[in-house]
């Protein structure tokens, strides 16, 4: 019986090791064969209420905690932005190796137009987001990195060591098509694309007041998104015009809410959603942001 028992214990060891071998070895192969197609860890998801240019020089509660949550992020190996200030007939892509800081407002301070994000641009990634586009997004030489983009990461990651691109918005087509294009844009992510949707929720220039006191109109429709966000119906979200007067009034023109619905579209299932920076400022603009990982 000692004997057999020995016996039988060599063959499951060798059995245990062969099987632990096999598994090394599927696994060394698997991540292998990620890294041959480009692919790392899965990059979290932003949109980011971006408010006044000033948040990128300003200290303040929202430029604070943008700074604290670049130190949480991994850091990608380039940065895919989708800013409410680059407006376009036809969807672009910024392909340059050296994007320029895009000084895009007027009426400010000097120390805000002397202020530079110089981080390089990404050809490579910006070339795999037209393929991934099948074409539809074109390339283009003739933007930057405007401050719906640099005035959000200037503070969030402000080494500007990290790659940055921009995708454009053709304000031409409905939010269905936005929301479809980003899907076909989702294993960027894979390859270690962080996808930043910039833009505000609420956005009403023409309504704002002189104190942060939200009209109610505002609180509803940012609470409303809120609750479809967490519920995941994204369709609702694409289809927000159906709130009728306070989406009219919340979205008077939609080119700073289209970028929720980059970064919506690129979410997958059973991920965590955080929000943050949750204020509405001078009655009409809702800050409030989104992490999804």
């Amino acid at each position: 019986m000692y004997i057999i028992f020995i016996m039988h214990r060599r063959k499951f060891i060798r059995t245990t090791l062969l099987a632990s071998a096999t598994m090394i070895s599927l696994n060394e192969f698997a991540t292998s064969a990620k890294a041959l197609k480009g692919e790392s860890e899965r990059m979290p998801l932003l949109f980011v209420g971006h408010g006044s240019p000033m948040n990128a020089i300003e200290e303040n509660i929202f430029s604070k905690k943008w700074a604290e949550i670049g130190k949480e992020l991994p850091k990608p190996k380039a940065i895919l932005c989708v800013s409410a200030h680059w407006m376009t007939k036809g969807t672009f892509v910024n392909v340059l190796a050296k994007p320029e800081t895009i000084h895009d407002f007027y009426g400010f301070p000097p120390e805000l137009y002397a202020a530079n994000y110089p981080a390089p641009g990404s050809p490579d990634f910006a070339q795999q987001t037209i393929e991934l586009s099948n074409n539809e997004v074109k390339p283009t030489h003739d933007w930057g990195l405007d401050h719906g983009c640099w005035s959000v990461l200037l503070p969030m990651f402000p080494k500007a060591d990290i790659p940055v691109y921009q995708l454009s918005l053709d304000l031409a087509e409905p939010p269905s098509y936005h929301y479809n294009l980003a899907k076909q844009l989702r294993v960027l992510r894979e390859r270690g694309v962080m996808v930043i949707g910039s833009g505000n929720i609420v956005h009403n220039l023409g309504m704002m007041q002189w104190n942060d006191k939200a009209y109610d109109w505002a609180t509803e429709f940012d609470l409303w998104s809120k609750e479809r966000i967490e519920a995941g119906d994204h369709q609702a979200l694409i289809d927000y015009d159906k709130k009728g007067r306070i989406a009219k009034l919340a979205i008077p023109t939609n080119e700073h809410y289209l970028p929720l619905l980059y970064t919506l579209a690129l979410q997958e299932k059973g991920e965590d959603l955080t929000f943050f920076n949750e204020q509405t400022l001078m009655g009409s603009i809702s800050m409030r942001s989104i992490i999804i990982s």
